[in-house]
Order: structure tokens, then sequence, then C-alpha cells
């Protein structure tokens, strides 16, 4: 009996696939919406290692807890301000990576 060779596939090319190919709208779409979801994740992680709700960390930076709780769900409604605040109240370092494109414009 001949056995069939399973083809398999990296993550990568997967998303290629299914999604779209890197600096195409719908991946670019893709790729923000889970940095936003990893750093929300990140955000309720730190805040439960703090010991604290919700509404004790909003306290703390301004805001109801109905704002932690969107932030801690999907960050992608927060400003940078507002996530920079978040992460002092929690005594968190955060670190931001620019990436400049090599075919930089300038407008006169």
């Amino acid at each position: 009996m001949a056995t069939k060779e399973i083809k398999t596939y990296s993550l990568t090319e997967m998303k290629d696939k299914y999604i779209g190919k890197v600096g195409t709208e719908d991946r670019d779409e893709y790729e923000y919406e889970l940095r936003m979801d990893v750093l929300g994740k990140m955000i309720k992680s730190a805040r439960q290692e703090r010991h604290l709700t919700q509404e004790e960390l909003g306290k703390l930076i301004g805001v109801q807890k109905a704002q932690i709780s969107k932030l801690e769900s999907s960050a992608n409604s927060a400003t940078i301000d507002t996530v920079l605040k978040v992460f002092r109240a929690l005594k968190a370092e955060i670190n931001f990576n620019v990436k400049l494109e090599d075919n930089f414009v300038r407008l006169a």
C-alpha cells in the first residue's frame, strides 16, 4: 500500500495564501490587529500580576473601568499616551520600535 506524502506549510506561507502577502492592505490590517490584541493581553497580564482590578487601574490613570476593559480586549482604540500611562501606573517598561521605509518622500 502506497503512502501519500503530506505537504506541510509554514505559518508565513499560510498567511500569504489566506490573508495576503506582506505589504498588502489585508495583511497590514491583520498584522496591526494582531499586535493590538497582544498589547491588550500584555496590559491585562501586567494588571493581574500587580493584583489590580480594572477599576483600580482606571482610577490610577484617570479613566473609567470600561476603558480599561476595552483596552485589554483590543488596544486599537487607545492613544499612545493612554498606553504609556497604563504601563507607568503598572510600573512596567514598554519599548516601541519605529521602522522607516526606504522610499521616503519629502513634501515641500
